[in-house]
């Protein structure tokens, strides 16, 4: 990595061709006075101090307030005395060695130092386009160094998963990111760039990235691979952001996504196995959405309008409520369980007595059969001995009982 030696070294320009969208005309804004952008303080003394971990550090840090880290990134590479430099070494750590958590997923830590990465390097593109490269120049030796990280990545990619991330990999973003921002695009072999261009179709900067890269002329084979591989919206978004619509019509494309969930649907719903039918619902139901969404991103409703797709997904999400609801009543009821978590069936009797919540309490005075004997005699002597043991005290593990001797079952409060 350079280090910063004072050495004579040969200055060459970088060639840029588009840099990040958003900053760079934050940028322009900021020349015209509509907006006067000052970056902080700190941010502006660790890049003129050229301290790469404490930029990085900084931007990890206040990531919560991106949008203004975004603005004020550029402005304060403005004092750094080699800003390419200053980048470069704040991406050291991309790869680090504790890269996976021990259940096999990356870190939320990790991604987030991936990302800062990627934005400084962002950060840096729209900088140089902002100066129309009159100013900023990469050193020989730096672009030496950003050569063979970039060597480095690509070898790494190998080891990465990059078709599985849905054209959503931070790895083949940031190593073409790299490529872009340091000038090296043409150090490497264009056709296994454009292999990694799906890996990153659904990232807001893969059109831009196909521009800086000078992919234009290879996005027609680009994107014929990605429809046939059924990924047809990724393939609309990046037809539309191109400028590609007369040799790729989206409607053409939206309606063969459609076409193609519901084929699928149809063999799953096929299947006998149990939650067949929810699973076809729920692939048509995704499929509609993406569908709608593209189309507004794009104000393609001229061309596709979206009422009936929007109707077909509240039949759609009806059906999948009032299945949700059957399957509900269809459950048993579960017992309820004790204090002590004992769950058992309620006693027939109590003799608790009602508290205020109860919605019948009887006469107080009945809370036994009698109050007095039932005999206003007393017991012979010679009357049975079994008889003569008899009492009219009755436990009061009884309910409560009416004067006509029939019992009621005072109900059970729940």
């Amino acid at each position: 990595m350079a280090n910063g030696n004072t050495e004579a070294i040969v200055e060459e320009k970088l060639q840029v061709q588009s840099p990040a969208k958003v900053v760079s005309e934050n940028l322009k804004s900021t020349e015209n006075g509509d907006i006067d952008v000052k970056a902080r303080p700190e941010l502006m003394e660790l890049c003129k101090e050229m301290n790469a971990k404490g930029l990085h550090k900084f931007v990890s840090d206040n990531r919560k307030d991106l949008a203004s880290i975004r603005e004020e990134i550029p402005v304060a590479l403005r004092s750094s005395t080699d800003p390419f430099r200053l980048v470069l070494n704040s991406m050291e750590d991309f790869y680090h060695p504790e890269a996976l958590t021990v259940d096999g997923k990356k870190d939320v830590t990790l991604l987030g130092l991936r990302r800062t990465c990627i934005m400084l390097m962002e950060s840096l593109s729209a900088l140089v386009a902002e100066t129309q490269l009159d100013v900023l120049v990469i050193s020989s030796k730096v672009k030496e160094c950003a050569k063979m990280m970039a060597i480095e990545w690509k070898l790494k990619l190998d080891d990465v998963e990059i078709e599985a991330s849905g054209g959503n990999s931070l790895e083949a973003h940031a190593f073409l990111q790299l490529l872009s921002t340091f000038g090296i695009t043409s150090e490497f072999d264009q056709e296994e760039i454009c292999k990694l261009i799906p890996s990153v179709s659904r990232r807001r900067q893969a059109a831009d990235l196909c521009r800086s890269l000078g992919l234009s002329s290879k996005m027609p084979g680009v994107i014929e691979v990605m429809i046939n591989s059924g990924r047809q919206i990724d393939a609309v978004n990046l037809v539309c952001e191109l400028g590609m619509t007369e040799q790729f019509a989206p409607v053409t494309l939206l309606k063969s996504y459609l076409k193609e969930a519901r084929k699928v649907s149809q063999v799953k719903a096929g299947s006998t196995s149990p939650g067949a039918q929810s699973e076809t619902n729920e692939r048509e139901l995704n499929a509609l959405k993406s569908v709608i969404k593209c189309i507004e991103e794009h104000k393609l409703e001229g061309l596709y309008p979206v009422d009936p797709l929007q109707k077909r997904v509240l039949q759609l999400e009806k059906a999948k409520a009032d299945k949700k609801r059957a399957a509900e009543a269809a459950k048993p009821q579960p017992k309820r369980p004790r204090a002590n978590g004992v769950v058992t069936y309620a006693p027939r009797f109590t003799n608790v007595v009602p508290d205020n919540k109860c919605m019948y309490r009887g006469p107080e005075r009945y809370q036994y059969v009698y109050e007095r004997p039932m005999h206003p005699f007393p017991v012979e002597t010679h009357a049975s001995p079994l008889l003569g043991s008899v009492s009219y005290n009755f436990s009061t593990s009884h309910g409560g009982y009416y004067g006509n001797g029939y019992q009621y079952q005072v109900p059970y409060i729940h």
